[in-house]
């Protein structure tokens, strides 16, 4: 094999997929070293380069590789030195170090085309906080005891918090755990698309025996469904055939399926026969966790005080969460040094988003002083029917105010079982509706967090 020319083939075919500047930053001073039992070692000229082909373009370059050399079991980036004095002599360019991705098998950097799965979505990388265990201990009964347990699963919560994760985790879990299961991880578009097809090419059987096969079917982005009376229609059946055979069926939404405008009462009815729960917005630990995850898996170290300002600054999302350590990284390797705590807020100065935050000491002391408690009665066990009152305000606030998961609100608040904060959630906000009393109260409450 000709691993020249063969280099030279996949430059063309990437320089076509990447951009000008792109291509010429980063594949300018490539090549293939060597092939040795079907692993391909790329010539890179420093570390920040092999880093960036390693967490950017590897798939591309891997699938390149491979359309040209179908015997090809890895690929691996190798740290050279090229003496321009000697270049004249052909001389092979000096291996100063290897990156292994042995770890990584060809088949399993691909999302397998039969069930969309990503193979890289597993829990040995999910976090688990405060914030998701919930669902995750429901995921985890799921993988047990599919069809049987929590069937449907329903998993809401707004974007970037990892519900895409979660639930094609329990797809690779389920996959690897029962290998003879059928699974389909697909989007609400695309099963959308797909039976609109269908009906036009009059291939509706064919539709319904596509779907209906699966012993696990994974619909992501529900909350689009609300106007889509055929589609709803067909969901609907395909639930009562997975559920009748007793075949698991998970959704995710970035809201509740009550609050999904034009959901029929049919599906509501189904979602809640099962286990809905929500994903909250990780809190400090959670955050620091998923920091410490993503730079272990980088194989780089920033200071506990580094870490500590961005788990604390930013309160968002995984995404922005994620987003703005990426964006640390990229300037420390580029100044190729540390950066220091005020150089770090000034990187992230425009990714830092006003947001309401209180503790929940504070809004139990603010809702028990408004009716005249002692703010310790709120943690005690006791029925009295004022203080139950008072707590019911106090859970209702945290959850609506500031989004604190039903599992915190009941650990902090005396060790309350989520299912209680869940009902006195439910319980105020269904007064609300015709209380005007309670209405005037808790607004006068909230003026005290202003």
């Amino acid at each position: 094999m000709d691993i020249k020319q063969l280099w030279k083939n996949c430059l063309i075919e990437i320089e076509s997929g990447v951009s000008k500047a792109n291509f010429s930053t980063w594949f300018k001073n490539t090549s293939i070293l060597k092939e040795e039992d079907g692993i391909v070692y790329i010539a890179v000229p420093n570390e920040f380069v092999r880093d960036w082909l390693k967490n950017k373009y590897h798939k591309l370059i891997t699938k390149t590789i491979a359309d040209g050399f179908q015997t090809m079991r890895a690929v691996e980036y190798t740290i050279t030195k090229i003496d321009n004095n000697n270049s004249s002599k052909n001389e092979a360019p000096k291996q100063i170090e290897t990156y292994a991705n042995k770890e990584l098998p060809l088949k399993d950097l691909y999302i397998n085309p039969e069930d969309n799965i990503n193979p890289r979505y597993r829990f040995d990388s999910f976090i688990v906080g405060t914030f998701n265990e919930l669902a995750y201990a429901a995921s985890q009964a799921i993988i047990e005891n599919p069809g049987t347990k929590y069937n449907p699963f329903f998993v809401y919560g707004q974007t970037g918090l990892g519900k895409t994760h979660l639930i094609q985790a329990v797809g690779n879990a389920i996959k690897d755990r029962y290998p003879g299961k059928k699974v389909c991880y697909i989007t609400l578009e695309k099963f959308a698309t797909d039976f609109v097809n269908s009906l036009q090419g009059n291939k509706a059987n064919s539709f319904k025996e596509k779907y209906r096969k699966y012993d696990l079917l994974i619909i992501d982005d529900i909350q689009f469904i609300g106007k889509m009376e055929k589609i709803q229609e067909e969901l609907f059946h395909t639930f009562n055939t997975f559920y009748e055979n007793n075949k698991q069926i998970i959704f995710s939404s970035d809201k509740h399926p009550n609050h999904i405008p034009e959901l029929v009462d049919r599906l509501k009815s189904r979602f809640a026969a099962g286990m809905i729960v929500d994903v909250s917005e990780p809190e400090y630990e959670s955050r620091l966790a998923i920091l410490k995850l993503k730079l272990q898996e980088m194989d780089i170290n920033l200071e506990p005080e580094t870490l500590d300002y961005i788990a604390s600054a930013i309160q968002g999302n995984i995404r922005e969460l994620e987003g703005s350590l990426n964006t640390i990284i990229c300037q420390y390797r580029l100044k190729n040094r540390p950066l220091t705590l005020i150089e770090i807020k000034t990187l992230l100065k425009n990714s830092i988003k006003p947001k309401k935050n209180v503790a929940i000491k504070d809004v139990v002391k603010i809702v028990s002083d408004h009716y005249n408690l002692d703010e310790t009665s709120i943690y005690e066990k006791t029925r009295r029917k004022e203080i139950v009152r008072a707590r019911q305000v106090v859970m209702y606030i945290l959850r609506e105010d500031f989004n604190v998961s039903y599992p915190l609100i009941g650990q902090k608040l005396g060790g309350k079982d989520h299912t209680t904060v869940i009902h006195s959630y439910l319980k105020i906000k269904e007064e609300l509706k015709d209380d005007n009393q309670l209405m005037q109260e808790i607004e006068q409450i909230r003026v005290m967090f202003k």
